[in-house]
């Protein structure tokens, strides 16, 4: 359980969300029928493998598949975190969600030791470069270094901070523009009885002081999106779908809610791509799908 917050410092930007998907296959094909543009798959050095969806705003989602199940339990064995929360995540809720909320860092190492001082580790950081295949046919080497942080009464949900030594050398322009008008991440929408329980988690990670409190749950602004807990009353009310089982207790991944510069284009293409969709106030409503891990909404 997280100690009061005691940080200093800006807000953290949210970085990307982690979407487990049993194919990237399948999930490239939900993606793009939904009118993102997919990367390349690009593989990790320890059996997941990947192919992002970039965004203007700068975050991205990270759907993440299986490339080698036996490479991924031997580094869990070996104490890789990543890993060994993807296959918690798998064993527990099958092979589609939100596991994973990402913020950016400059210094990992001291995020590392923040987590360690609020009580709020969940294990050894992270080294790792992978190889990426760029738009214009070329290969960059990204090299990144993660701390990770989680709360044992949230077993289906896990953070970790990102800092990048080596950037890929690649403009993402072409890997921003999306058919749907897609423009960024507004919102994270998590779900839980008592969304309060884990106030100090979230104000840790993001280095947030402020939370709106509601009776329905809090919000908690990123320094470029909001990060909501709602309880699953509130999410049935607001999206529609309900948020979790009976009984069920922990933060759960349940809706990414994205801007999109113009309703009208956003629905020609869900049409397009023969996607199911309906409208909910100001928010078009995707269900969750084979590929696409939680709920997806959109708004202007």
């Amino acid at each position: 359980m997280a100690s009061a917050p005691s940080m200093t410092g800006q807000p953290r930007r949210l970085d990307h969300l982690v979407l487990p998907v049993e194919s990237l296959d399948a999930s490239r094909r939900r993606m793009e029928a939904m009118g993102f543009t997919v990367a390349a798959d690009a593989q990790h050095p320890f059996g997941t493998e990947n192919a992002c969806v970039f965004l203007a705003d700068g975050t991205y989602l990270e759907p993440l598949a299986i490339a080698s199940r036996e490479d991924c339990e031997a580094a869990a064995r070996a104490g890789n975190v990543f890993v060994a929360r993807d296959q918690a995540f798998r064993f527990r809720r099958g092979p589609e969600g939100l596991s994973a909320l990402v913020v950016s860092s400059e210094d990992a190492q001291a995020d590392d030791r923040r987590f360690h001082a609020a009580g709020i580790s969940a294990g050894a950081p992270l080294d790792f470069s992978r190889i990426m295949r760029l738009p214009d046919g070329s290969e960059g080497t990204g090299s990144f270094r993660l701390a990770f942080a989680a709360d044992l009464r949230a077993p289906d949900m896990f953070f970790f901070a990102c800092q990048r030594l080596q950037s890929l050398p690649s403009d993402r322009t072409a890997l921003e523009r999306h058919a749907n008008g897609v423009t960024g991440i507004a919102r994270v929408v998590l779900t839980e009885d008592n969304p309060s329980d884990f106030q100090y988690l979230l104000q840790e990670i993001f280095i947030q002081r402020h939370v709106a409190a509601q009776s329905f749950g809090m919000d908690l602004e990123a320094a470029n999106a909001a990060v909501s807990v709602l309880t699953p009353e509130a999410v049935q009310a607001f999206f529609g779908e309900a948020g979790r089982l009976e009984g069920e207790r922990g933060l759960r991944g349940f809706a990414v809610v994205f801007r999109v510069a113009s309703r009208a284009q956003l629905e020609d293409t869900l049409r397009a791509g023969d996607v199911a969709f309906r409208s909910l106030g100001p928010l078009i409503i995707v269900p969750p799908a084979s590929g696409q891990g939680v709920l997806f909404a959109f708004g202007e």
